[in-house]
């Protein structure tokens, strides 16, 4: 199942977290100074140390957008400013609210590529998301061959050119929202089974209780979302700033 760009509702409609609600947040992460220095304000020390990190200015906007975005979206939930939220860090790096917003059960994931970035919000269930701008690349076939079951390899090499880098994003994009879903790392994406074809949508093997849905944000990019359990209710916002 995939979802256009029409199916995104605009922010300022209803956005309330029920039980069995599962939010996605589209992105524009280039944004104009103002909204850039707004952002960078809301930013905790460690934020701002890892933005200045970045040789490239678009790629230190790029994160102060994502991050701010994502801070103004979870207050938002939280009853928050987007100052005070506070985050932990799983052993890999994952992120998840600090333990005085734990009675909320508020989830999230971030993902972005290029000038896109998708955020994930749920309650009381694991949640990850991956996005990636489907490019060619020299090495895809390596690259599959290394990360990739034997029989999504073979899927990968078979197919035309022309259908390469769509469809191993499209695996790659899985594997990964699972895996960010679980806090494991990417050095465990070929235990991740996948199926799916050009023509079909994509199911996750590997844990059948677990839910799996392609997403189309935009013109050539690939996503992902995957999320503990069945039975929930999916809703897509454009995030307005």
């Amino acid at each position: 199942m995939t979802f256009a760009n029409h199916l995104w509702l605009p922010a300022s409609a209803n956005c309330t977290l029920l039980a069995n609600d599962v939010h996605i947040w589209r992105i524009n992460l280039d944004q104009p100074e103002s909204t850039l220095e707004n952002y960078a304000a809301t930013l905790c020390e460690d934020e701002l140390v890892r933005a200045n990190r970045f040789y490239f200015p678009e790629h230190r906007q790029r994160f102060i957008a994502g991050r701010g975005s994502l801070r103004k979206i979870l207050s938002g939930y939280l009853g928050s400013t987007a100052k005070e939220v506070q985050f932990d860090y799983e052993p890999r790096g994952k992120p998840f609210l600090a333990s005085k917003f734990a009675a909320s059960g508020i989830a999230f994931n971030l993902s972005h590529s290029q000038n896109l970035a998708l955020c994930a919000v749920s309650k009381n269930r694991q949640i990850g998301i991956d996005l990636e701008y489907i490019r060619p690349m020299s090495d895809l076939e390596s690259l599959a061959q290394r990360f990739f079951l034997p029989r999504e390899y073979e899927l990968v090499r078979s197919l035309p050119n022309e259908q390469k880098s769509s469809v191993f994003f499209r695996y790659w994009t899985c594997k990964e929202a699972y895996l960010k879903a679980t806090g494991e790392g990417i050095a465990q994406l070929e235990k991740v089974e996948i199926f799916l074809t050009p023509t079909q949508a994509a199911k996750l093997v590997t844990q059948p209780d677990w839910s799996l849905l392609e997403l189309v944000p935009q013109n050539n990019y690939a996503a992902a979302l995957a999320v503990a359990g069945l039975g929930w209710d999916l809703q897509c916002w454009e995030y307005g700033g």
